[in-house]
Formats: structure tokens, C-alpha cells, sequence
């Protein structure tokens, strides 16, 4: 075949030669030897009929002089090797074949492919481009190149270049792209929609009540497509519509029972259906005279540290059920829970985090006792004390591998901050801090869970001054990955997640200019940067179904709104009213009027505004007398010195304090619903549901 070779080659060097149009590139070389191929085509064919015959490669063998000894081959040997067919002929087609000559295409109807698959299987994406030796196809998600990377669940790129997926999330969702190595211009898109069966929730599990008063039960589902709810009663369809008694409310979220009466006991099956799946769950409804004197609730409760000890708030008759007094014991020890200071200074508690733990145990922080305190919640006591490095500031809990991850300062200027776990963190027995390998940390952020995504295996750290971002497995407690973001000028300061096409929003400081660089986006599925936000800055929230992103204006009076489809793409950024002043902390409240929605509840760090913003209909409503915040120098342990506490995703009431009070609002009437006073420095609270 040498000699085959240098024929075709001696060819091609007799045709005219074409002006370079640039410096050397796969696509354009192969344009160009193309059109070298088509002239030599048509000088061949001396009849224009399209094909070659064994007498026009004799007659251009004889004028050109292609037989006078100096190669083995003749022009015949094109029919010998390149006539496929085997009709003594060679077409166009053939020829290119037989120079190399790389012909690609793809229909126009198949340029945009939409993939849709359950989550859990696995998935197939065939890349539709065709032509004459086609090179290996190369695979791309928002950017980056799949082939080469080491991926667990995209590992397998088969003969014909299809994309394989073993086993599919809602991380995976988005476009993925298609060319021939070379040939960018050609690309097919292929867009990958993930369903989810429902996943259902009913509150409360059970309930008393006495004739003539109203009940609620409510139901919440997560699933893609957003799921369908439907109620039975005892098994059979209820028909609210004909009943002055039964009302459903927020498209089946809530079914309202105006007066109560005997007859309504029963139990009430919330449904939940969309394309790939169901789910059901029973709320029981008992209509009795001694209803409310069965037994007093010590959950669905407002947990509210400050400086006189713990107060723990009923938040719909705004009544204070239990208050935890400063000296009270811990445990069966003799250490009060707020030791005196020396001296003649007052005694006073102060506390920075806390989390609940499975609604069984609050763990609390105390920075300056250099230790973090469980408070169990049946008891409404706090039960231990679990020493920890110096000046505890930050607890976060990982409900996947029931862990409370502690970081800690070291001192108050931040010079040896540190990162310990204490472990079986629900678990009642006597508990200790384990120390991790990671040093200079100044955050750390672990996803959140819920009821699609119900286990996370990594988190991130950040450490000081340092352009990365650390990916480390939660449960071994190791760095896995370092991403680094120096080309970006980016020091991470916090990080936020939507589960859907799995992205990171990343907040970003500048290393040397003052003004912030706009959010960086990284792809879980790749843990590679794909680039700015836009020109969106500041720090992102994300709701709880990952559909909504909101970002304050670090300027204020505005919110940034962006949306994730379910096909995994983020659209570009809205406005919504805001604070006037800088947002100190949001939260996403569950709409009352309609299923899958939230309001956005948004809290100024340095004014009396609070801001109920509605992403679906754009409408904003603001509170403006809440009373002045914590001043920033009250409380130096982070940036939020007004924080804002839901009750769960079914109560419609939340807390925020002010310097020296506490005020519950009312999240259906976007109002304020009471005022507690005398609560100093109230800024760490916790909302603890059935217990």
C-alpha cells in the first residue's frame, strides 16, 4: 500500500495549489484538500458524466506520463483498492474515500435532541453526526470536554461514540454537545430531562380535635414533573367542591375543614402523581371533646438563645412554654449553662450557631467557654458539654452521615482556625470532637438534603486567602479535590446548590481590587469552573426544590432572581424588590396559594425593612417597623447580625430578632403577628418540629 500511497499523493501535488488561509486547522486543511480532490474529480472525468471509468484513468496515465517506470502502482489500481461497489466505476463519493477526505453531516431535525429519563436508570446519547471517515466524536457539557475525564457515573464513550450515563441524577440534567475531533463547527445539542417519582410529606401525622373549631392538613410533594395531589378519606374520594366544609387550597396543598364535626374523624390520604410515579401518605384527623386536654406538645417550637438563657416560643399564641435560666445545670453536673465571668461584669450567655439534630438534640455553641452544648429537646435541658478548640463560632449538621461539623477561630483575631466533627451526633451518649486534617479554614459548606435528595457524600472548605475551593468526602473526612479559581482572581467566601443540572454558585472576594468579582458557577457533575454568573455578585440562596436563586445587590433595595428549568438551565437574572439597606439574611417561605412556589423573605443587616418578594408574580410586600437589628459590633461572629428561622416547611410563622426584642411574623399575611421583649441579643434560634 506504500506505493498505492505515493500515487494518490503524486496526484494531488499535480493539482493547482490553493492560498493558505491561516495558520494550520484540522477543519480548514480538510476544506482545502477537498477542493483539491474536486478539481483533480472533474479533470479526471473527461465525459462529465460523474464517474470514472477504467479508459479516462488509461488516458490520463498516457498524457501525464503516470507509467514511465518511476511507481509500481497505475491509475487503474484506484478501481483495484477504492471501488467499493465493485461496478467498475468511481464516483465522487468513492474517490473522497479514497484521498482521505473527511465528509461530515447532520439533518437539520436532528440538530437539537431532547432525551427524557427516570432518575436511577441509566441513559444513552447517540451523537448524530454521519459522513465518510468520521473522526472520534467528542462530548462536552457546558464547555468542558467529558471524554478524557476521569467521571464515575460518565465513563463508558462506546464504538459509535455514544454518551453513556449509568446511573442518572438530577445533577445530570442540561445540554451536552456532540462534534467530530476537528470539527466544531458541526455540533449536535442534546438536551437531558430527568424525571423524578414523587416524593410525599403530610403534617401532621395525627391530630386531636374538639367539635366546632378548624383543621388544616397539608401536603407536600417534591417530584419532576411537579406531582399532582388528590385526598381520600378513608379510602374513598373526597368531593370538596360539593362541601360548604372541605376546601382545598394551594392547588391540594391544604385541606381545610371549616368546622370540625365527629363524622370528619378519619384517615386522609394525600396522593401525589406525575408521569414516572406516585406516592401516597395518611394524616389521621380526631374529632373528640377532650381533645385539647390530651397532652401538652414540647415540639414545633422556637428554640431562642440569648443573653439571659434560652427561651423556648410557641409561635401561634406567641407563648413562651419554657425559659432555660442562665445558671440552670448541666446535665447532672454542677457547671451552670452560662458560667459567671470574673470580676464584677454581669452574667450573660452569648452564643454564635446552632443546628437541630433530627428535632431530637440542639447543639449551640459557645464561643467564649470554647465549647459547643446539646440541649435535648424532650427534656427541654441541656444535657452536655463537649469541649472543643478555641472560640467555636460555626456549626453545621450533615444529616447523611449524622455529624456536627465545628469550626473554630482559635482565638478572637482568627490566627489557628480549625475544623472538628463530632459524630453520631443524634445518638444520646456522652459525645467528643474529632479533630481533621484541614487548617486555615474560613467556611465550609455542606449541600443541603430534602426529600428528592436525601444523602450527600462531600462538602467544601475554603481556607484563608486562597483561590480554591476544597472538595472533601464527609465521611472519611480527606480532601478529594482541590478546584482551583485563580484564573478567575476568586477567593471563595460561600458557596450555594441547586441539585437540578448541579450547580455551585460560588461568592467571590477579590484578591487585590475592591470591588467583588461576580459569582463563579462550577459543575458537580465535572467539579470544574464553567465561568462568571453574569455580573451577578454577592452571595446566592437557593430554594429548597433548587428552582429559585436569589442574590441580594451587595448596594441593596434589590434582589437578583434567576431560575433553573427542569431541563437543567439557568435563565438569566430578574429583579426584585429588596431591603433598603444591605440583606443580612433570606429564606424561602412555602407558598400558601399555590403547590411548588415560594415567597422570598429578605431581612436588612442595618434597617427596619423586611421584604416579602413572590418570584412568580414579581409582587414585593415590606415591613419597615421591625425595630433596629444587632448592631454589627454586637455580634462578631458573622456577617448575619439579623437572622431570619422558618417553622418547617408546612408552618406559616417566622422569627427574626431585633436588638432587644423578638418578632414572630405571620408568613401567610406577610405581617407581623407579636413582639416578644427583653430578648438581648436573641440571633441564634432554631426551629424544632414534632418531637
Amino acid at each position: 500500500m506504500g506505493e498505492y500511497n505515493k500515487l494518490k499523493s503524486l496526484l494531488l501535488n499535480m493539482q493547482p495549489k490553493l492560498p493558505s488561509l491561516g495558520p494550520p486547522d484540522l477543519q480548514r486543511d480538510m476544506e482545502r484538500r477537498r477542493a483539491l480532490v474536486d478539481t483533480m474529480f472533474k479533470y479526471l472525468d473527461g465525459d462529465r458524466d460523474g464517474r470514472l471509468a477504467s479508459d479516462e484513468l488509461d488516458q490520463i496515465s498516457l498524457k501525464e506520463h503516470l507509467g514511465d517506470g518511476l511507481l509500481e502502482c497505475t491509475m487503474q489500481d484506484l478501481l483495484r483498492y477504492d471501488d467499493y461497489n465493485n461496478d467498475r466505476h468511481l464516483t465522487l463519493h468513492e474517490f473522497y474515500t479514497a484521498f482521505q477526505v473527511v465528509r461530515l453531516s447532520l439533518e437539520e431535525a436532528q440538530r437539537v435532541s431532547v432525551t427524557t429519563v427516570t432518575v436511577g436508570l441509566s441513559a444513552v446519547l447517540s451523537c448524530a453526526i454521519q459522513g465518510t471517515l468520521r473522526p472520534p466524536i467528542i462530548w462536552k457539557r457546558n464547555g468542558i470536554i467529558l471524554n478524557f475525564l476521569d467521571l464515575e457515573d460518565i465513563n463508558d464513550f462506546g464504538d459509535d461514540g455514544s454518551l453513556y450515563i449509568t446511573k442518572v441524577t438530577t445533577i445530570h440534567m442540561g445540554n451536552y454537545s456532540c462534534h467530530a475531533y476537528g470539527y466544531e463547527d458541526l455540533y449536535q445539542t442534546h438536551v437531558l430531562q430527568v424525571n423524578v417519582p414523587p416524593v410525599i410529606l403530610v403534617y401532621p401525622e395525627t391530630q386531636a380535635q374538639e367539635p366546632g373549631v378548624s383543621a388544616s392538613l397539608h401536603c407536600h410533594a417534591d417530584g419532576i414533573p411537579n406531582p399532582k395531589l388528590l385526598w381520600l378519606k378513608n379510602g374513598l374520594d373526597l368531593q370538596p367542591r360539593s362541601s360548604k366544609q372541605l376546601s382545598l387550597i394551594a392547588n391540594g396543598s391544604e385541606l381545610h375543614i371549616g368546622s370540625v364535626r365527629y363524622e370528619d374523624t378519619g384517615a386522609y390520604t394525600c396522593i401525589a402523581k406525575n408521569e414516572v410515579g406516585v406516592d401516597e401518605d395518611i394524616s389521621s384527623l380526631f374529632v373528640e371533646d377532650s381533645a385539647r386536654k390530651t397532652r401538652l406538645s414540647v415540639g414545633n417550637m422556637f428554640y431562642v438563645f440569648h443573653d439571659d438563657g434560652v427561651m423556648v416560643l410557641q409561635p401561634g399564641e406567641c407563648e413562651i412554654r419554657r425559659h432555660i435560666e442562665r445558671a440552670e445545670r448541666i446535665g447532672a453536673s454542677f457547671e451552670e449553662m452560662c458560667p459567671k465571668g470574673e470580676g464584677a461584669t454581669p452574667q450573660h450567655c452569648v452564643w454564635s450557631s446552632a443546628v437541630n439534630v433530627r428535632d431530637r438534640f440542639i447543639y449551640v455553641s459557645q464561643p467564649l467557654q470554647h465549647r459547643v452544648l446539646l440541649l435535648d429537646t424532650q427534656a427541654q435541658k441541656v444535657v452536655q458539654a463537649v469541649e472543643t478548640d478555641p472560640v467555636p463560632v460555626q456549626l453545621l449538621y450533615d444529616k447523611s452521615h449524622d455529624q456536627v461539623w465545628v469550626l473554630s477561630w482559635g482565638d478572637m483575631q482568627k490566627t489557628h482556625p480549625t475544623l472538628q466533627v463530632i459524630s453520631q451526633a443524634s445518638v444520646g451518649e456522652v459525645h467528643r470532637t474529632v479533630r481533621t486534617p484541614f487548617q486555615r479554614v474560613v467556611n465550609l459548606f455542606i449541600p443541603p438534603t430534602h426529600l428528592i435528595i436525601t444523602h450527600v457524600r462531600f462538602g467544601f472548605v475554603f481556607l484563608k486567602s486562597e483561590p480554591a475551593v476544597h472538595k472533601i468526602d464527609l465521611e472519611t473526612l480527606r480532601c478529594v479535590k482541590t478546584i482551583s479559581l485563580k484564573n478567575h482572581s476568586c477567593v471563595p467566601v460561600s458557596m450555594a446548590y441547586t441539585h437540578l443540572s448541579g450547580f455551585y454558585f460560588v461568592q467571590c472576594q477579590g484578591r487585590s481590587h475592591p470591588v467583588a468579582p461576580p459569582q463563579l458557577l462550577i459543575d458537580s457533575v465535572t467539579d470544574t469552573v464553567i465561568g462568571p454568573n453574569g455580573d451577578v455578585t454577592g452571595p446566592a440562596y437557593v430554594s429548597p426544590d433548587g428552582r429559585y436563586v436569589v442574590t441580594p445587590d451587595p448596594r441593596g433595595a434589590m434582589l437578583r432572581l434567576q431560575t433553573v428549568s427542569f431541563r437543567g438551565e439557568l435563565g438569566p437574572s430578574r429583579e426584585l424588590e429588596g431591603p433598603a439597606a444591605r440583606v443580612s439574611d433570606l429564606l424561602f417561605q412555602p407558598s400558601f396559594d399555590e403547590a411548588n412556589q415560594y415567597a422570598v423573605v429578605a431581612a436588612s443587616g442595618s434597617g427596619t425593612d423586611l421584604v416579602f418578594a413572590h418570584p412568580a408574580t414579581g409582587h414585593s410586600a415590606v415591613l419597615k417597623s421591625l425595630k433596629e437589628p444587632l448592631a454589627p459590633q454586637s455580634w462578631p461572629w458573622g456577617s448575619c447580625n439579623r437572622v431570619l428561622v422558618s417553622s418547617g416547611p408546612f408552618g406559616q410563622y417566622l422569627v427574626t430578632p431585633s436588638a432587644e426584642s423578638l418578632f414572630v411574623l405571620d408568613g401567610r399575611q406577610n405581617a407581623p403577628h407579636c413582639e416578644v421583649s427583653d430578648v438581648k441579643r436573641g440571633n441564634t434560634i432554631v426551629w424544632v418540629g414534632e418531637v
